[in-house]
């Protein structure tokens, strides 16, 4: 990561707190009175092919003993009606700010994977994790709605695991590699606004 890059996320990760800050308190409250304890949903994402780190996002599931893998139709009934609607605006990922702050987390980069990938794939995510992993990306704008319907299909947590490491591991690593090849701050700009017109739309 280029100090360029850095500066610019510290500085917009800063200036989002102090501005959102009182948004995500309320968030905080309305989840509470919602569905209860606990309001943060903290789970194991990877940083680099050998480090982890503990990702931050509001709770839109309903809570289980063990849980793994990634979300699918498997999961789709665990999903709470706040936690639809925070998904839809993405509003769950607000306390991220707190992993850009941390530098564990770009704005733009390849969506930090879950370590079971990484280790079922390292020699797409050697590639993949030179970049910080980031909120939003370009695998993320490209490719999340067929994502989502593929995922969605899946009955089983084995099969959600499958058609994930089959097609959706590879197709996103392609995408992360093009931005990887062609990352520049007015490419960063550029993918911060398609998000925010994507969450706009969804509306």
């Amino acid at each position: 990561m280029t100090w360029r890059k850095r500066l610019f996320d510290l500085f917009f990760a800063s200036l989002l707190v102090v501005i959102l800050g009182p948004i995500l308190l309320l968030l905080l409250l309305w989840l509470l009175w919602k569905e209860g304890r606990p309001v943060f949903y903290v789970a194991e994402r990877m940083r680099s092919p050998t480090r982890s780190f503990r990702l931050w996002k509001l709770r839109t599931m309903t809570v289980v003993d063990a849980d793994s893998g990634v979300s699918g139709g498997d999961k789709e009934a665990r999903i709470t009606r706040t936690g639809a609607w925070l998904r839809a605006k993405r509003l769950d990922e607000f306390p991220q700010l707190w992993n850009i702050l941390k530098g564990d987390l770009s704005f733009v980069g390849p969506r930090p994977p879950l370590r079971q990938y990484v280790e079922a794939h390292p020699e797409i995510y050697d590639e993949v994790l030179k970049s910080r992993p980031g909120v939003t990306g370009l695998a993320s704008i490209t490719y999340h709605k067929h994502e989502t319907a593929l995922l969605a299909r899946c009955s089983t947590p084995e099969e959600t695991d499958a058609v994930y490491s089959r097609i959706c591991v590879p197709a996103k690593a392609r995408l992360d590699l093009i931005y990887q090849r062609h990352q520049n701050m007015c490419y960063d700009f550029d993918l911060v606004f398609q998000t925010i017109g994507n969450i706009f739309r969804r509306g």
